[in-house]
């Protein structure tokens, strides 16, 4: 028996892909960012009142987000306003000790963790995104009051919404009159 690929994943239930979630519609916006994402942590102060970021990877992420924003929203975008649903998948890059070697290189080991259980903090991932998509996507990070999908995931992995290389796919839908019931399934 050989070990799983990249690509040949072990089958597990994953759930529909965010855009096509019955309960909530078409996606206000849809956003593929290409990049690392970059974890917003502490700031330290370095004197004279001024605070600095502790991670030097979170500033081109947000960069990467909001222009990725900017792609995808086009002209006339009214920044979104009122309560919001988001999905953020991330995506990471395998680490090359995943993989066996020699001429089974392109294997996963069989140790090879399914889901990135490592830093950066998915929390503080998803602080990063929601302030690179203030007043760009939506006028306050604040305006979103639930997820219907967060989560970090491998590159290649066959699930919804996750990318072939590091970045995130982002979704936002507008919340009508009369909030959904995320947890009720659509029959």
């Amino acid at each position: 028996m050989t070990a799983p690929t990249l690509f040949d994943q072990p089958a597990r239930p994953v759930p529909a892909p965010a855009g096509a979630d019955p309960r909530l519609g078409t996606p206000d916006i849809t956003i593929t960012v290409h990049g690392l994402p970059a974890p917003q942590g502490s700031k330290r102060h370095v004197g004279g009142g001024v605070m600095i970021e502790s991670s030097k990877k979170v500033k081109p992420w947000r960069q990467d987000v909001k222009y990725a924003a900017l792609d995808a929203i086009g002209d006339g975008w009214t920044l979104l306003d009122g309560p919001l649903v988001a999905s953020m998948v991330f995506t990471f890059a395998r680490n090359k000790g995943h993989y066996r070697t020699g001429r089974n290189a392109h294997l996963l080991r069989d140790s090879a963790p399914t889901r990135p259980a490592v830093t950066p903090d998915l929390s503080k991932i998803l602080r990063s995104t929601e302030d690179a998509l203030t007043g760009v996507v939506w006028k306050d990070d604040a305006r979103v009051v639930e997820y219907a999908q967060l989560g970090k995931w491998y590159a290649g992995t066959d699930a919804p919404d996750v990318l072939d290389g590091p970045g995130c796919v982002i979704r936002v839908w507008r919340l009508g009159g009369q909030r959904p019931d995320l947890g009720a399934v659509a029959r």
